[in-house]
């Protein structure tokens, strides 16, 4: 049999311990041609020996390809393409979607490009209409300068089967100079009231707007100053619902991404006076109408369940549970 994979996984500060300009520190910020160059490079490999050991891997792709990938001349945005870094980041044995959550949305191309057809916000919410028409009153343009590096949504459920809080955080960058805000879009449902924003670091609460009949709230989380170009933040926050108040959701939680994020890792975390009896990841791809992958999920000694996705989206992702008859 033919062994084709790469060396084994670098330490990711083997480039430069002191992490300054590190393949670390690359991955995280970017730009890709840098982190791609820097991968090479910690490698050891010559572009002719990636080469062949891609083809190893069924993969055809040119040396002259790899040098305008990691010039910055050209990116990968074609399937194929995608596809090739896929298995180039396992031959230069960096993180799954390592280089490619650094790619961004695709670049137009020619004088007369066409817009890009990158998805909207309220694509992936079953009451699109209602989700638009609050985006209306916030500001979401600092959205799509955003890349997703890392989510964790952390879910608590009460002893009566609803949820109690939902604690969230992220890790954005930047990939444009001046984006000030994230838009934060919410839905629950069995529930009459909607969920405070608390506890909020490296953020503040800009303008909310809510539609209280449908219980859907949409919210600007202010950074303290816009970011310039390859900067990350760190921010975090919480949903808090009043007690006597927690909504029982269908018994799920589930996060919608329109552009794809790097890390998602999800907690849900139960009252040991009330466990499941069948908990399960999904995820359902952008386009598909049921999900697609599932996955059953064993309860550890604290009474949670959590999953993890690498390298996800479009779509949604999230833990659905059942309680005993």
């Amino acid at each position: 049999m033919t062994n084709a994979a790469g060396r084994p996984n670098l330490s990711v500060d083997e480039l430069d311990p002191t992490g300054h300009g590190s393949l670390a520190q690359l991955l995280t910020t970017g730009p890709f041609p840098e982190a791609l160059r820097a991968a090479i490079k910690a490698s050891r490999l010559s572009l002719d020996r990636i080469q062949h050991r891609l083809a190893l891997r069924g993969v055809t792709i040119s040396v002259a390809t790899l040098s305008y990938w990691q010039s910055g001349r050209r990116r990968p945005e074609r399937p194929e393409s995608l596809e090739a870094l896929r298995h180039l980041e396992t031959v230069l044995g960096v993180p799954q979607a390592g280089l490619s959550a650094l790619l961004g949305p695709p670049r137009p191309r020619g004088r007369r490009s066409r817009p890009t057809t990158m998805m909207p916000i309220d694509a992936l919410w079953a009451r699109r209409e209602r989700v638009a028409n609050l985006l209306t009153k916030v500001d979401t343009s600092s959205d799509v300068k955003l890349g997703r590096i890392s989510q964790h949504d952390r879910i608590e459920i009460a002893a009566d089967g609803g949820q109690r809080s939902a604690w969230v955080r992220q890790i954005l960058r930047a990939e444009q100079d001046g984006p000030d805000r994230w838009a934060l879009v919410f839905e629950t449902e069995e529930s009459d009231v909607l969920p405070q924003v608390v506890n909020l670091r490296n953020c503040h609460l800009g303008r909310v707007a809510e539609d209280t009949d449908a219980t859907i709230m949409a919210a600007e989380l202010m950074f303290d100053r816009p970011l310039a170009r390859g900067e990350t933040i760190i921010m975090e926050y919480e949903l808090l619902f009043k007690e006597g108040h927690y909504p029982a959701g269908n018994n799920t939680f589930a996060r919608k991404f329109r552009l794809p994020v790097r890390e998602y890792v999800i907690e849900v975390r139960f009252d040991q006076s009330y466990l499941p009896s069948r908990c399960q990841q999904f995820s359902v791809p952008a386009g598909d109408d049921t999900p697609s992958r599932r996955r059953n999920l064993a309860l550890d000694n604290a009474g949670g369940v959590h999953a993890v996705a690498l390298g996800f989206g479009p779509g949604v992702f999230g833990i659905r549970w059942e309680w005993p008859k």
